[in-house]
């Protein structure tokens, strides 16, 4: 019972089947490729049949003239008209009309149609086709040349049964080979396109329907052969989809074990660098003049490190907090990255701050710190070891917004690497990175309502441009030019 139940749904689920309307289209497209072709064929077929018609009252006309006995008997007349299955025959020569056989010939029912082979075109010769086919037991009156004398015109009476007959035996045997036809084709297309197209869709469709139930665990989908065309294509892409894909969830994973231990690790340098803050907090009351210098320097990075703890801590998630904006001089920050960095102006590399000093914005000022200390570790980095070393920092305004472009003189980045640059874990051109920098620094100003994008990179050195669409206050300075930001 169960096998009679597995074998029902086996046919339930391939007549359902792509392969299964496969060969029913074919066999229907075939079928009617064949109608388009027997339609047509049936009318030249009865065309034919009343021409040899003709030509057989043609050759019996001749016998008559042939016959130097004088005129026919009736027996031979009627044996005549027999053999041409013909009940009646009229020779017409210009204007003169000779009845030549026939005469003494009763035609039954008298005439139903008559057609003129003289006039006919492929319409009308279909239609007459078909009426022939549905109308038995006609009497029909057909005209038509003579063979070697176009001038003289052949005028027969004949039965349309016998026509009618031979039409119904051609399209049977149309029929029959259409069905021949219309199996070896469908069969051959058929399994054609099993081997071509089904089978490696359903392969396919298998590696996707497991993949799916367990993206990590199912195995890899069969490597792809060297099909060019759109099966080919699919199998690649989702052969390289599927490694991107687990590629992904193995970052994710790592990601979220890195989270768990990032919080773990801020919780506890929480605790260190405010022990930190406290000591810094006696350096800042030391008499000597240096320390006094340098201490309030100390004391901002470490009250930032406490901050960047605190809010790891909080978030607990991938998104940064909102900006909390307020108004500052854009100057200032650059000028907190460089000191933050160790650099300056006076020895490489040199730390360009060309913004100009009344250049105010609104916007969070420790998450543009990072942004800008993202931005400056990765140019430090591709300028280690160069005696000429230079990073700029110029801003302007281009409507509501603040255009920064961030530059440096640097070998620039490999053309392959531009895709993902801003991708973590994938952005990075060195060993030992880790393609956050840029990640970070790209979320920071998304989350301000600009961007950050690759300006320019070659041999000459690389330009990143941000777009700060914050509100600007107390501007004096030249616009930049909209072609260089276009």
């Amino acid at each position: 019972m169960r096998q009679t139940s597995t074998a029902a749904s086996r046919v339930r689920r391939w007549i359902g089947s792509l392969s299964s309307r496969l060969l029913v289209l074919t066999l229907f497209f075939v079928m009617v490729a064949e109608i388009l072709i027997y339609v047509p064929s049936i009318a030249r077929f009865r065309v034919t049949y009343l021409e040899d018609r003709i030509a057989t009252a043609q050759l019996a006309s001749l016998a008559l003239t042939a016959n130097a006995d004088g005129p026919l008997t009736p027996k031979l007349e009627q044996d005549l008209l027999d053999q041409a299955e013909i009940f009646a025959i009229v020779l017409k020569r210009a204007e003169s009309r000779v009845l030549i056989l026939g005469e003494n010939v009763l035609v039954p029912d008298g005439v139903s149609a008559t057609f003129d082979l003289r006039d006919r075109s492929v319409v009308g010769s279909v239609a007459d086709a078909f009426v022939t086919m549905v109308s038995p037991n006609r009497t029909i009156r057909v005209i038509g040349q003579a063979i070697d004398d176009p001038a003289t015109l052949i005028d027969v009476v004949i039965a349309e049964q016998p026509l009618r007959t031979e039409m119904f035996t051609f399209s049977r045997r149309v029929l029959g080979l259409s069905l021949l036809i219309s199996v070896f084709t469908g069969a051959l297309v058929f399994l054609a396109l099993h081997v071509l197209i089904v089978r490696p869709l359903r392969h396919l469709t298998q590696d996707m329907t497991d993949f799916r139930k367990d993206p990590e665990g199912a195995p890899m989908a069969a490597p792809p052969g060297g099909r060019g065309d759109e099966i080919g294509i699919a199998q690649r892409e989702f052969a390289a989809m599927q490694d991107d894909l687990r590629n992904a969830l193995r970052q994710k994973g790592r990601l979220a074990e890195l989270g768990t231990a990032v919080s773990k690790i801020s919780h506890d340098l929480r605790n260190i660098l405010a022990t930190a803050q406290l000591v810094s907090d006696r350096l800042s009351e030391s008499a000597d003049p240096e320390v006094r210098r340098t201490t309030p320097v100390l004391l901002q990075a470490i009250d930032r490190a406490i901050w960047l703890c605190t809010q790891t801590l909080q978030v607990g998630r991938i998104r940064e907090q909102k900006p909390q904006r307020t108004a500052f001089p854009l100057r200032e920050i650059v000028d907190d990255v460089g000191v933050a960095l160790g650099l300056d102006d006076r020895r490489p590399p040199l730390w360009l701050n060309q913004i100009p000093s009344n250049l105010l914005v609104s916007a969070d000022r420790e998450q543009l710190f990072r942004v800008f200390m993202n931005l400056g570790r990765n140019a430090m980095e591709a300028l280690s070891g160069r005696s000429d070393a230079v990073i700029a920092i110029t801003a302007a305004t281009l409507g509501e917004s603040v255009v920064i472009e961030f530059a440096d003189n640097g070998p620039g980045i490999p053309e392959d690497a531009h895709e993902t640059l801003f991708r973590p874990f994938a952005g990075t051109t060195k060993s030992s990175g880790t393609g956050l920098g840029l990640a970070i620094a790209k979320d920071l100003l998304e989350g301000h309502g600009g961007s950050l994008t690759l300006h320019r990179s070659d041999a000459t050195g690389t330009t990143f441009r941000m777009d700060l669409p914050a509100k600007v206050i107390g501007i004096a300075v030249d616009r930049i030019d909209r072609q260089q930001t276009g």
